[in-house]
C-alpha cells in the first residue's frame, strides 16, 4: 500500500490468483471459461468468474455449476446493495443463460504449468527482491522459457508415457544453463506435484559418465580393457560384492571401454570404480554439482542413490559444454511495474574439466547407439538409433524402478526419467518407452537447426580400431571404428588386460 494504489494491488492479485483447472489470473480464465478475453465478459460471466477463487475446486462451474451459479448470485445481489449495479442490471445478469466453454487455446500446453511453478519458486529464492512484491504481483517476469522446446517435451510425453507412469523431463541451453523446458509431472491437473524440483530418484547407470570421465583424466583410454566377467569382489573385511550385467551377459573376454560405455556393462564400471578408488566418483559427482550425499560404496557407479533430475541435467550440460559449468535458471530478468530492473542473471562459466578429454567421451558417449557394437551384446539405445538424425552423447539408466535417458549435443541437453512415485517396479519395456520418449522431444526440437558436433581438440587425434577390443584393426578385422585419445596415448596391439595386468 506504500507503493500502490488499490486498483494496482487488484489488478496484481486478479492477475496472478488461481481460478482452476490450471487456470492463473482472470485473462487465461475468461479464455478458458468463455472463449474470450477479460474486457469482453458480461456481467454475468464476471461475476461468475469472481465466484470461483475462493475455493476452485468446489465452484468450478465445469464440475460444480450449481455452487458457482449459487455464488454468483451472491455476488450480484451484494453489487446490488452496495449500489454498484442497478436492479434492472442485476435482473439482466440473473437471467442471462452462461455458455461455459471450458477449453484451453490451442497454443496452450498444460505442462508449462509446471515451468511457471518452478520459475515462482526460483523467484522466491531471490533475495534482492522485496517481499511486497511477491505478495503484490507487481512484477514483470522474464524467463528462458523456448516454447518450441515445451511443447516438444510435452508430445514426446504423450506420445509415450502411459497414464499410469509418472515422468520428468528437463529441456537445458548447456551454454548458459537456461532451462527452456520443464515438465514435473505426467498430467498437471491430476498432480501439481513438481518432481522435476522435489523429487530425486536412483539415476542408474547414467552415473557412469561421471565414473569413466575420472577414468579418463587418471590416464584409461578408450581402448582400455577389462575382462567382462561374472564377478565377485571380495573386501577385507569379509564382505562381497556380486554385481550383475543386464540380463547377465558377459562377454567372457577383454573388451575396451568403448565397448563398456556401448553395452553399459557393470562388471567393467565396477572394476574401474574400485581400481580408480572409490572417493574419486563422488569427488567427481560433488565438482559437477550434484548435492545428494554420496557413500563411497562400490555400487556408487550402477547409480544406487537418488539424484534430482535438474541436477543430473546440469552436470551433464557440463559435458555438453566442453567442461565449463553453468548455473540451471529460469529467470533471466525481473523488472517492476515502472521497469526498473530489480534481478538480472548473471552468467559466470566455470572451466573444471579438461576440454580435450570431455571431447573424448563426448564421442564414446555416441556408441550407445552404433550398430557397429553389435557383437556378443547390443548397444543400449540401439532401438531408437533409427529415430536419430543428428549426432549425440547419449547415456541412459535402468533400476528396478527408475529408467532414465540423458543425452545432449552443444545446442541441448535433454532428460526423461520415468516410474512411479511409490517407487513401484518398473514392467518389461519401460525403459524403451524412457529411450523414445528421449529420441523424440531432443529430434522434434532440432529438427529446423542446423546439425553440430564438436571440433576436435589439436591433441587428440583418431584411430581407427576394433572397438570390441580396442586394439588397432588388423587384416580379418569385420568391425572397425575411429575412437579417440590424447596425442601419445593411441593404442599399439600390445595392451594387456588391466585386471589381469593388475592381478599378475
Amino acid at each position: 500500500e506504500t507503493h500502490y494504489s488499490k486498483n494496482e494491488i487488484l489488478e496484481g492479485y486478479l492477475n496472478t490468483i488461481y481460478y482452476g483447472h490450471g487456470m492463473y489470473g482472470v485473462e487465461s480464465a475468461a479464455k478458458y471459461y468463455f472463449g474470450k478475453s477479460a474486457s469482453d465478459l458480461s456481467l454475468a460471466e464476471a461475476a461468475l468468474l469472481v465466484a470461483i477463487p475462493k475455493a476452485p475446486s468446489k465452484y468450478s462451474p465445469i464440475t460444480n455449476y450449481d455452487a458457482a451459479k449459487e455464488r454468483q448470485l451472491l455476488i450480484l445481489n451484494n453489487m446490488y446493495t452496495n449500489g454498484f449495479i442497478t436492479k434492472i442490471e442485476l435482473d439482466n445478469a440473473i437471467k442471462e443463460e452462461l455458455i461455459i466453454i471450458g477449453k484451453k487455446e490451442d497454443k496452450d500446453l498444460s505442462s508449462v504449468l509446471y515451468y511457471k511453478d518452478a520459475v515462482l519458486e526460483e523467484l522466491k529464492s531471490l533475495s534482492n527482491i522485496p517481499t511486497s512484491f511477491l505478495e503484490t504481483g507487481g512484477l514483470k517476469i522474464y524467463t528462458t522459457l523456448d516454447i518450441h522446446s515445451q511443447e516438444s517435451l510435452e508430445n514426446s510425453i504423450n506420445k509415450y508415457i502411459d497414464e499410469e507412469l509418472q515422468t520428468t523431463g528437463v529441456m537445458m541451453d548447456p551454454k548458459t544453463g537456461a532451462i527452456i523446458s520443464l515438465i514435473g509431472g505426467r498430467n498437471y491437473y491430476c498432480s501439481e506435484d513438481n518432481r522435476a524440483l522435489d523429487s530425486k530418484r536412483k539415476v542408474g547407470s547414467s552415473m557412469k559418465s561421471f565414473l569413466y570421465y575420472i577414468a579418463l583424466e587418471n590416464g584409461v583410454s578408450p581402448s582400455t580393457s577389462f575382462t567382462s566377467e561374472e564377478t565377485t569382489f571380495v573386501f577385507s573385511n569379509g564382505e562381497t560384492y556380486s554385481p550383475k550385467n543386464a540380463g547377465e551377459i558377459y562377454g567372457n573376454e577383454a573388451i575396451s571401454l568403448a565397448a563398456a560405455i556401448s553395452y553399459s556393462d557393470n562388471i567393467y564400471a565396477v572394476k574401474t570404480h574400485m581400481f580408480l578408488g572409490e572417493e574419486n566418483l563422488v569427488n567427481m559427482a560433488n565438482r559437477l554439482g550434484i548435492s545428494t550425499k554420496l557413500d563411497a560404496v562400490p555400487s556408487l557407479p550402477l547409480g544406487t542413490y537418488e539424484i534430482n533430475i535438474i541436477e543430473m541435467t546440469s552436470a551433464y550440460a557440463t559435458f555438453a559444454n566442453l567442461g565449463y559449468k553453468v548455473e540451471p535458471h529460469f529467470i533471466l530478468r525481473v523488472e517492476d511495474m515502472d521497469g526498473n530492473i530489480l534481478y538480472q542473471f548473471k552468467e559466470e562459466p566455470e572451466l573444471i574439466l579438461n576440454q580435450s578429454l570431455v571431447y573424448i567421451l563426448n564421442d564414446l558417449l555416441t556408441t550407445t547407439y552404433d550398430s557397429t557394437f553389435i557383437d556378443y551384446n547390443q548397444p543400449t539405445l540401439l532401438a531408437v538409433s533409427n529415430k536419430l538424425s543428428k549426432k549425440y552423447a547419449v547415456k541412459s539408466g535402468t533400476t528396478a524402478t527408475d529408467s532414465w535417458t540423458i543425452g545432449y549435443n552443444p545446442d541441448v541437453v535433454t532428460s526423461i526419467w520415468v516410474g512411479y512415485d511409490e517407487s513401484k517396479q518398473l514392467e518389461s519395456g519401460t525403459s524403451v518407452k524412457c529411450k523414445n520418449t528421449w529420441a523424440y522431444a531432443i529430434e522434434n526440437y532440432l529438427k529446423d537447426k542446423d546439425s553440430t558436433w564438436y571440433e576436435k581438440p589439436s591433441n587428440v587425434v583418431g584411430v581407427l580400431v576394433n572397438p570390441i577390443s580396442g586394439k588397432p584393426v588388423v587384416e580379418n578385422d569385420k568391425k572397425k571404428r575411429i575412437l579417440y585419445y590424447l596425442k601419445g596415448t593411441e593404442p599399439t596391439g600390445e595392451e594387456l588386460v588391466f585386471d589381469e595386468l593388475y592381478t599378475k
